[in-house]
């Protein structure tokens, strides 16, 4: 399948528990989509929009062959943990509602088809929350095909020693220190059927069963260390995972597009590996093949 050129995107209303939840539905341009990712943007829980991320979302859609469902969740500090992340779980339900047709529009009477494949991702915060809620749909027995995991901070104490050995960069570690507490709820929340609702994967005991993941970060990013620590534990548990360090790269880079490569030709973005590394994963017999340095593993 060759990487559509086009991409439309419509405005829709996720159903929740608390309301009707803004979001924007990213189309590839092909017949249908392999099937649907919800991102969640980044933010540090506190700021951010589907409108602000909308460009860095529909390149996402287009390298995936995916349609990107980028949420607009609920912020700290009007809402805390676990609202987040429900918010998250709710918009992955309504994906997993909809047909090959136009989001958000009612299909018509046919034969019942098989549910879309489904993935959750997020940049930041929202890796954060995807992580989180990809632990809440194993728990459940809700098929994910990934967990697409740009940069996410983990770590509540911002231990690592990346948080210290760039200081000066963004995020520091003071500055995310004071985002967890506004984020965080204290106690362990859980939802209405029992299933806990993590903060962080890092809270969880077992990681065992997860969906496999694709995870991107930059050697600049005080947060690398936490991506890459995950990345350890993951594997330990046999979860399948991708995971590039992107070079001279520091926070935020899935809002960058791709710079400038050998004789002037542009470089994928973080962003364009993302997607490229999702296709790969769920359409390996997909012609097309991930960029060098490093393939995939």
């Amino acid at each position: 399948m060759a990487t559509p050129t086009v991409v439309s995107w419509e405005q829709v209303s996720v159903p929740t528990p608390s309301g009707p939840l803004p979001a924007r539905a990213y189309r590839p341009g092909t017949a249908s989509p392999q099937g649907w990712l919800v991102w969640a943007h980044g933010g540090s829980w506190r700021a951010g929009s589907a409108q602000d991320w909308h460009g860095a979302t529909a390149e996402l859609a287009r390298y995936s062959g995916f349609g990107v469902v980028s949420v607009d969740y609920r912020l700290a500090p009007e809402v805390r943990h676990p609202a987040m992340v429900e918010d998250i779980l709710s918009a992955l339900t309504w994906a997993g509602e909809q047909s090959d047709g136009s989001a958000g529009a009612p299909s018509a009477p046919s034969a019942p088809s098989a549910p879309p494949v489904l993935a959750v991702g997020g940049d930041s915060a929202g890796g954060t929350l995807a992580a989180s809620a990809a632990l809440v749909c194993r728990d459940r027995g809700v098929p994910l095909a990934a967990q697409v995991l740009a940069y996410p901070p983990l770590d509540p104490g911002c231990a690592a020693a990346s948080y210290h050995r760039f200081p000066d960069m963004f995020p520091t570690a003071s500055y995310l220190m004071a985002a967890w507490q506004d984020y965080r709820h204290p106690g362990r929340p859980v939802a209405a059927d029992g299933t806990r609702l993590h903060s962080t994967p890092l809270e969880a005991a077992d990681l065992r069963g997860l969906a496999p993941a694709v995870m991107a970060t930059g050697d600049l990013d005080p947060v690398s260390d936490d991506v890459h620590h995950y990345g350890r534990l993951l594997r330990a548990a046999g979860v399948e995972v991708a995971l590039r360090e992107f070079r001279q790269t520091g926070h935020g880079a899935f809002l960058q597009p791709g710079r400038g490569g050998p004789g002037g030709q542009p470089t994928v973005s973080m962003r364009g590996w993302l997607g490229l590394a999702l296709r790969r994963l769920t359409s390996p017999n997909d012609p097309e093949t991930l960029p060098s340095s490093p393939p995939w593993s």
